[in-house]
């Protein structure tokens, strides 16, 4: 029995690549398989070439092969690009009256969706449906899903008729791979086991925003970017089930500004952009800093610079985001490595921000923002919330008010403006206790020891340290951050009879996370080989890990030309440092 399955589908954009490939991503984890896609798109809206991968294991899985199985062509330009990565046995659908092919090929097999749904007087859009159906049947699934079921739960707003319809036409093209292509082409389906695992579906942004509704979020804006808007699009469907307000401001200077807005006058309030916006932003953090007002920033990577690649991946803004910002003052920068990561990260990034009245923020970027990952349980027991803005009996019983007040810890008493008889200020200027604006170093000096040298200490103990996946006292250790924890994790397993070897993953990065619990310096002193691998040209993370420890890895692994690492090509790249 096959243990996995890797099937690609390309086209060009509008054809319905990303409807197939989610479509087939909720068949196959409704019926249990661990499943792992990812997206390559062009900054277009028609034409271009565009693909989406799904693979599906009957085991864990965190990162995309190289290597296909299927490939659906929607045109013969996907053909000609991914034609070379189709592994021995694997075979290539497509619909002859779409793609021009004349081949005796025996990996190349018919499919006529668009007859197919003429025979069944349906619109030609739902040759998508057709398509779905095909790849079920080429790798047995036949016997598993119900299609008008899974219709309904994938697109809820649909009417029973269109629902009735794409599942008549899913059902068609299964039908025709059953009847018409010869079963020993056919893939033989994956054992699953006697017990089918319910499984959590979902993707980096849908994590972020799921962590920002279980968080207390009240107020998001945003400028719509690529890859962040999905964010923003996710909270909109929440809105009116949660009470949060979602706005779409003209800039990502209005965005940041709303938003502090919003949470000075009471509630958790949150913006998300990607490089381009966050430069707009830099402002507005600067003003967050300043004033302490609490605000949680999803920062969605895409190479730049400038417009650079608006639809691709990169690790490239890691020193923005810590450094970002004029002036000196404390933020928490967290990088998760998964979905999962992604929403408990954001609920910790709400907690901390209004706890130490400081920005947070969330690190992503395109691969982690549109991957979907399978989960077969998420413990939601450590999700936090705690209210720490002062509220009307609190302030009641005292005789007077400073927002800025000083403390022992640096964290000054949070009211909200309008809600007591005491009056709240704040000001971008330096400021006293009061938040009136002064002139004076003695205060200055106060002012910063409370904003800065008190806090810092304090947060650097709410980092937790790098996670630790392998062998014990390994002799390889491969460092990274971010999106590359599923790549590395899996690369570790395939090299794990090999080499004695091992991953450390940073998830939250700034202040860098140095604790006495666990001495990873000592750990990577004594590795004989130390790789840090990366998205980007300059090895930043390889940067900032010296810059704060002193450490010097042995070797780098970096790609910075927008697309992610894949799991075969990095082993390849590994093995040939450790020949």
């Amino acid at each position: 029995m096959a243990s996995e399955y890797t099937i690609r589908i390309g086209g060009a954009a509008g054809q319905g690549i990303k409807f197939i490939g989610s479509l087939l991503a909720k068949c196959f984890s409704d019926a249990g398989f661990y499943t792992f896609t990812h997206q390559d798109y062009m900054s277009r809206i028609k034409g271009g070439h565009n693909f989406y991968q799904i693979r599906i294991a009957n085991h864990p899985i965190s990162s995309s092969r190289d290597v296909i199985d299927i490939l659906l062509a929607l045109n013969l330009e996907t053909v000609d690009i991914h034609a070379q990565y189709l592994n021995e046995n694997g075979l290539i659908l497509y619909d002859p009256k779409s793609v021009k092919h004349h081949s005796s090929n025996p990996e190349f097999i018919q499919i006529p969706f668009t007859d197919i749904i003429t025979d069944l007087d349906l619109d030609q859009v739902m040759k998508t449906s057709v398509a779905v159906g095909s790849i079920l049947g080429s790798v047995g699934l036949e016997t598993l899903l119900d299609f008008t079921k899974i219709i309904h739960s994938f697109i809820p707003i649909a009417s029973s008729g269109v629902v009735a319809s794409q599942s008549s036409a899913a059902q068609a093209g299964l039908d025709f791979v059953l009847q018409n292509v010869d079963s020993k082409k056919r893939f033989v389906p994956i054992e699953l086991g006697d017990k089918k695992k319910k499984l959590i579906l979902m993707n980096g942004n849908q994590a972020i925003g799921k962590g920002a509704l279980v968080s207390g979020c009240k107020f998001y804006s945003a400028y719509p970017m690529t890859p962040a808007t999905s964010i923003m699009l996710y909270l909109i469907s929440k809105a009116e089930k949660y009470g949060v307000v979602v706005e779409q401001a003209e800039d990502e200077i209005s965005a940041i500004n709303m938003a502090l807005g919003a949470s000075y006058a009471g509630v958790r309030a949150m913006t998300g952009t990607s490089g381009g916006g966050f430069a707009l932003m830099t402002e507005g953090l600067s003003l967050a800093g300043i004033t302490e007002t609490p605000i949680v920033i999803a920062e969605v990577q895409r190479p730049g610079p400038a417009t650079g690649l608006p639809t691709r991946t990169e690790q490239s803004d890691l020193f923005f985001v810590i450094f970002g910002g004029h002036g000196e003052f404390p933020r928490v920068v967290f990088t998760p490595g998964t979905p999962e990561q992604a929403l408990f990260l954001t609920n910790k990034a709400f907690h901390l921000a209004e706890k130490y009245q400081i920005p947070v923020i969330i690190q992503s970027d395109q691969y982690l923002a549109d991957t979907q990952w399978t989960f077969e349980d998420i413990n939601v027991d450590s999700l936090q919330y705690e209210d720490f803005r002062l509220r009307d009996s609190e302030l009641s019983n005292i005789d007077s008010y400073q927002r800025y007040a000083y403390s022992e810890n640096g964290i000054s008493p949070l009211a909200i403006p309008g809600a007591s008889k005491h009056l709240v200020v704040f000001d971008s200027d330096e400021h006293d206790q009061d938040g009136h604006i002064i002139e004076d170093a003695e205060t200055r000096n106060l002012m910063v020891e409370k904003r800065y040298l008190k806090k810092m200490p304090l947060l650097k103990q709410e980092i937790a340290p790098p996670s630790f996946y392998g062998t014990e006292n390994p002799d390889v250790v491969l460092i990274g951050y971010g999106s590359t924890f599923g790549v590395l994790k899996e690369a570790v397993e395939h090299l794990a009879d090999e080499h004695k070897i091992a991953i450390l993953h940073f998830s939250e990065v700034y202040p860098f996370p140095m604790r006495d619990d666990f001495d990873y310096v000592e750990m990577l002193s004594k590795a004989k080989r130390t790789i840090c691998v990366e998205n980007n040209v300059t090895g930043q993370f390889a940067k900032l890990v010296r810059m704060e420890t002193g450490v010097e890895f042995s070797a780098s692994i970096n790609k910075f030309d927008g697309r992610p690492f894949g799991l075969d090509n990095l082993l390849g790249e590994i093995n040939a440092y450790l020949r």
